[in-house]
């Protein structure tokens, strides 16, 4: 089932349509295959795809020549504007899809996460205001904060009357955003009912709580008690749950933001015996180990405080063998910034330093770079667990993450060949911080076409590109809601194997 894309009321005038574009001379990757064609745009679709194609009169043409013509980037995990730790992240849904849009990223999925007590629905509409500003498509996860009939009540009018078909479990963040066993059990059975995908943040609240409070009695403060105080185990034990949770109640489950081989063993497990579940990991826990957290500058290592932590040197190479094995299904960022003066509240506790940090203009090159540049996978691949596997798990596919005829004209022009070295002096988020500072990567979004329309175009001289030059054309407000159907591709087999495991009374003689 393909999903439905409604427009907001906008800042913008979002119903002219796009002038025809054509994209030629490139290389067309889809996750299947890979073939030389021309892609026409109008009226935001693609209309054709192939070669010597008939194309209207005032046509902008854009040359792809010796370029790879993809989906736009799908970033299944984003937090614009969100309010956490007593502060409001700084990149709003304006800010944050704007570094998407540079980064060839043109579709993402953020987060709505009520406060315990409140209303799911009440808060789906504030984001909903927050997001008026995005000039990308979005849609949403809910998160489920608290139990009651209530909730229950609301989680079937989000998902029959507001397009939402997935919900967020956290199992950390004890006293604020966690759920005891109970509630996620009892938010489970209702997804199932519904329909909608689960997705979980694994790391156990309670063993990191008391983490925390261990490290704190040693005097640790800074940030290097971060990492010590929420060690592997914490994350691998609450995969391990939120699994065996779905695999008592036969609903899929999506794990997010899995960052280590422990957690990652368990997702392994849990497909090989045939359990419907799907593992995120994002670009900096794929790329960057926590050496980051015992760095002298402590500015710099609190920027990277997230959770969970980068880990240990071996476990970002673990994470991109998962992608490559089809362990790990889709990458994400989990865009999250606070800026140096934001951080600094926990400068003397590294309990109150806000979690999060950046990612969602740089996620294409620096995977690209590390994934395809230096060959643990094809260019193929790359946009299955950039694109198109996002699409197709939270049910946008062929909406997004495809080049075909009737798609969204959402793509990606990529420059494979191309350099750029990430910066803060150059990056087109305002968070006063990258986490890939300094970093020379290769693979560079030339051009980004959003809903038809050019929006992203770098400039590129010698093989190496001038990021702070590129031109970019997004419009404020011009970002559309993406309202996703429930009973997707997650849930194909569960009516089958619900059949299979129904349970007869044995019948014995008196």
């Amino acid at each position: 089932m393909s999903c439905l894309v409604t427009s907001l009321t906008q800042t913008a005038d979002t119903t002219a349509p796009a002038p025809p574009l054509l994209i030629s001379g490139g290389d067309v990757v889809n996750a299947d295959q890979t073939f030389r064609a021309d892609v026409l745009c109008v009226d935001g679709v693609i209309a054709a795809v192939g070669l010597d194609l008939d194309v209207p009169e005032g046509t902008q043409v854009v040359d792809a020549t010796g370029l790879l013509v993809m989906p736009g980037g799908v970033d299944t995990h984003t937090h614009c504007r969100l309010p956490f730790m007593s502060t409001v992240a700084i990149d709003d849904f304006e800010t944050g899809t704007r570094g998407a849009l540079c980064g060839g990223t043109t579709s993402i999925i953020d987060f709505v996460i009520p406060s315990p007590g409140q209303s799911i629905l009440a808060a789906f509409d504030q984001w909903q205001e927050w997001a008026a500003d995005a000039q990308c498509d979005f849609g949403f996860h809910v998160a489920i904060t608290w139990w009651s009939d209530q909730v229950e009540e609301e989680m079937g009018i989000l998902t029959r009357e507001r397009g939402v078909a997935s919900f967020k479990h956290f199992l950390a963040y004890k006293g604020a955003l966690m759920l005891d066993d109970e509630a996620l059990y009892n938010s489970f059975t209702r997804a199932k009912e519904l329909g909608a995908l689960c997705t979980v943040h694994a790391e156990n609240g309670e063993m990191v709580y008391r983490g925390q409070m261990k490290m704190l009695e040693a005097g640790i403060t800074g940030p290097e008690g971060h990492p010590w105080s929420r060690p592997v185990e914490c994350e691998a034990e609450a995969t391990d749950r939120a699994l065996r949770t779905g695999e008592f109640i036969n609903t899929p489950v999506y794990i997010v933001h899995v960052s280590c081989k422990e957690a990652m063993d368990v997702v392994a497990r849990a497909k090989a015996a045939g359990q419907v579940c799907y593992a995120e990991v994002l670009a900096g826990h794929a790329t960057i180990d926590d050496s980051v957290y015992f760095q002298e500058d402590k500015r710099a290592a609190m920027h990277y405080v997230m959770s969970p932590p980068f880990r240990p040197a071996g476990n970002p190479d673990a994470l991109i063998n998962a992608l490559a094995a089809g362990v790990a299904d889709t990458t994400a960022t989990d865009n999250c910034t606070f800026c140096t003066e934001q951080k600094s509240m926990g400068a003397d506790d590294f309990t109150k330093i806000p979690n999060g940090t950046a990612g969602i203009e740089d996620r294409m090159s620096v995977l690209f770079d590390r994934m395809v540049v230096q060959g643990a996978i094809d260019v193929n691949k790359f946009v299955a667990v950039t694109s198109t596997n996002a699409a197709r798990i939270f049910n946008m596919y062929p909406r997004k993450g495809v080049i075909a005829v009737g798609s969204d004209a959402d793509i990606c022009v990529m420059d494979p060949n191309a350099k750029r070295v990430i910066s803060v002096n150059t990056h087109h988020v305002k968070v006063d911080f990258n986490p890939w500072e300094g970093r020379e990567v290769t693979g560079v979004p030339a051009f980004t076409v959003c809903a038809g329309r050019l929006v992203w175009k770098a400039v590129i001289a010698d093989g190496v590109a001038d990021w702070a030059a590129g031109e970019f054309s997004g419009v404020k407000g011009s970002g559309r809601y993406i309202e996703r159907p429930c009973f997707g591709l997650p849930f194909e087999t569960v009516p089958v194997t619900d059949k299979l495991r129904e349970k007869q009374p044995i019948q014995r003689a008196e």
